[in-house]
């Protein structure tokens, strides 16, 4: 008998080449065998007739072989077979491309399962190269499993089958028998059998169920033992402090959302186990503000902030943004970042070693084994979801257990949030500034560009500024067709179109000198028109911004698209985005058209796409979510979240001998995510 640790060449049939082959699957056991879950499923419950087989897309066909015509050479390296088969009403004419052994194995007389395209018309009807199953009558769903060259779905399936009937430890269950039948759940070995081999819809259902309410229920456990760890520890102890001069340094009001997360912030710094808080809000709704409370506070309590961005832009924007605001209070703020020259970092390194800086804002460069700090007692870190748990705990291990806080403006349906950032309590900025315009939208084709370029022009001549984004950065051999670059674009557009006005062009692969001094000219109005790869997604802020023309817009996520459009209506007047696309009757496209609410454009994301993207956001090492089809049963996160936490208020460490494979099993997790 074999175990799940068992190497995969345990198996029959799985040599050393094989096993090659599932390697590049990420299978080298028995256990990741019986893991890789099919994508779909071939339906053989309902065979067709020929004759009622659909013509625009694949059917299985239940059909007796009738007469086997010889081999066929049309030329060398081409072998053809030919065989007829009939169900006894019509006939249908199948044939095999250089596949000598399939062909030979099909016995005349006999009947078998035909999976393909049917082609042809009525009274000649056609296969080309179908998949054949011998005719099993307990054969109702074939799984059509994730496959890399070399493997079939039938050398898998077979494989699996193998492994069920094999492998010892499947009855085991780590599910606590109490969750399982308060949930409705069935076995473990049941989930295995009917995820690969389902008797009927139903049993698929309830193994996808149980299955799905497992991987949950893990990632839960394993971030509420992060959660929890975080928790034992002694933070930098702070203590309530006025906020009345900092209020005094704002020349507006901030939103209620904001006040409410500040004083749930404000609130944590003060406890006495580290704060670990998600701050999520839409593009514009003020969470730099948020961290800027938060890092006064710090510096009241005599404190020092470290605040990490993901690009060199934002880091120098929030650098420029929070000199200017603390100016004159006596906090004083550093910039580093991987393209400072090296007099330069030396300098704000000691500065932050000898408490001279009260905050230092940057990028990776933060995380330097170099860099060290006099009094770290705050770590932000900015767009989180280009971070993963390993970089953000690399910044807080700066110091003995800093208040965290985390800044995200992807927005993710709240339910979602729970489970993508459930280490983190959670602040939503679900409103916008006074003053915010919503951003009107539209949608257009490639030929109504040039329109939109003289739209542009005048508000170009009222004194404002646009951008047109590029999906590529320049044009190159295996770039596809019909795809605009930052590089030509920019030149093409300063040449014709908007010759006479001031161009600039950005993109990631400028050195960092340069896209500074070209965002610098763009930000005091020297640049007009800034032609752009995706690199101003993230925080860039020019007010006087108010037009946007992203081209190849089908080439884009929602999430980014609306990213991408918060670059503009970030001051007084009227604001518009343009989306140019060949694709204007997408779904995905006019659901941006009709809102500039972040959360219903996540959510309608999340119904196009499925939640599989949502679970890559944030980086964070651990699992992918492999059945991860929560649209079809939502509540199941709130109770695999509540499940978890219920275990976790027994057995906080999971160290009940019923709770060893839990223990061990997000253990392993945790370690693979670097925490």
């Amino acid at each position: 008998m074999a175990t799940l640790s068992t190497n995969i060449q345990y198996l029959k049939g799985v040599g050393e080449k094989r096993a090659r082959l599932y390697a590049r699957l990420g299978i080298t056991t028995i256990g990741d065998l019986l893991d890789h879950y099919p994508r779909d499923y071939i339906d053989f419950s309902h065979p067709s007739s020929i004759t009622g087989a659909p013509y625009d897309r694949p059917c299985a066909v239940r059909a007796k072989v009738a007469a086997k015509a010889p081999e066929q050479r049309i030329r060398k390296g081409l072998s053809l077979f030919k065989i007829l088969v009939t169900d006894g009403q019509s006939d249908l004419l199948v044939t095999f491309f250089n596949t000598k052994y399939t062909a030979a194995a099909l016995k005349e007389e006999e009947t078998y399962l035909f999976y393909g395209r049917v082609s042809g018309r009525i009274g000649r009807r056609e296969m080309s190269s179908p998949l054949v199953f011998a005719d099993d009558p307990t054969l109702s769903f074939f799984p059509v499993y994730p496959l890399t060259e070399g493997l079939s779905s039938k050398m898998i399936a077979a494989n699996v089958r193998q492994a069920l009937a094999l492998t010892e430890g499947l009855d085991r269950d780590l599910l606590p028998a109490a969750i399982q039948k308060a949930n409705g759940l069935c076995s473990r070995r049941e989930a295995l059998e009917s995820i690969h081999f389902p008797s009927d819809e139903e049993a698929l259902a309830r193994a996808r169920r149980r299955l799905m309410f497992e991987e949950l229920f893990d990632l839960n456990l394993a971030l509420g033992r992060v959660k929890r760890s975080s928790q034992k520890e002694a933070a930098a102890p702070m203590n309530p402090a006025s906020m009345d001069n900092f209020f005094s340094l704002f020349p507006f009001e901030l939103t209620k959302a904001q006040q409410r997360a500040i004083d749930d912030c404000l609130a944590d710094l003060c406890r006495t186990v580290p704060m670990n808080r998600l701050l999520q809000g839409d593009v514009g709704s003020g969470k730099t503000m948020v961290a800027a409370a938060c890092a006064y506070f710090a510096a009241q309590n005599g404190y020092q902030t470290a605040m990490m961005a993901p690009t060199e832009i934002l880091a120098a924007q929030h650098y420029q943004t929070w000199s200017k605001l603390f100016a004159g209070t006596g906090i004083t703020v550093g910039l580093l970042t991987g393209s400072m020259g090296a007099a330069a970092k030396r300098a704000v390194k000691e500065q932050l070693r000898n408490g001279q800086l009260s905050i230092a804002v940057g990028t990776h460069a933060l995380l330097q084994e170099s860099v060290s700090f006099s009094r770290l007692g705050l770590v932000i870190t900015d767009e989180q979801h280009r971070f993963g748990v390993s970089q953000r705990m690399a910044l807080t291990q700066k110091a003995r257990y800093p208040h965290v806080l985390v800044m995200s403006a992807t927005p993710i349906p709240r339910t979602l949030a729970f489970i993508i950032y459930g280490d983190l309590d959670l602040s939503i900025l679900d409103e916008m500034p006074k003053g915010r315009r919503p951003v009107k939208t539209y949608l257009i084709d490639p030929p109504k560009r040039e329109r939109a370029y003289g739209f542009i022009r005048k508000h170009l001549d009222a004194g404002e500024q646009a951008y047109i984004v590029c999906p590529l950065v320049e044009q190159g051999e295996n770039s596809p067709e019909g795809l605009e670059s930052a590089v030509e674009e920019a030149e093409h557009l300063a040449q014709k179109a908007f010759s006479g006005y001031a161009v600039g062009m950005l993109h990631g692969r400028m050195k960092a000198a340069e896209k500074e001094q070209i965002m610098a000219d763009f930000q005091s109005g020297k640049l007009q028109l800034l032609v752009s790869t995706t690199v101003i997604e993230v925080g860039v802020d020019v007010p006087n911004a108010t037009v946007m023309l992203i081209q190849n817009a089908e080439r884009f996520g929602l999430s980014q698209l609306h990213q991408l459009r918060g670059r503009v209506g970030r001051g007084a007047a009227e604001s518009f985005c343009i989306l140019v696309s060949t694709q204007t009757d997408s779904p995905r496209l006019r659901a941006i058209c009709k809102t500039n609410d972040g959360f219903q454009v996540a959510e309608e994301d999340l119904k196009l796409r499925g939640p599989g993207d949502f679970f890559g956001l944030r980086q964070h090492g651990l699992p992918v979510i492999k059945t991860a089809g929560l649209l079809e049963d939502m509540a199941l996160v709130d109770k695999t979240r509540a499940a978890a936490l219920q275990v976790l208020k027994t057995d906080p460490d999971l160290l009940l001998p019923e709770h060893a494979g839990l223990r061990e099993r997000t253990s392993q997790m945790l370690e693979t995510a670097g925490a």
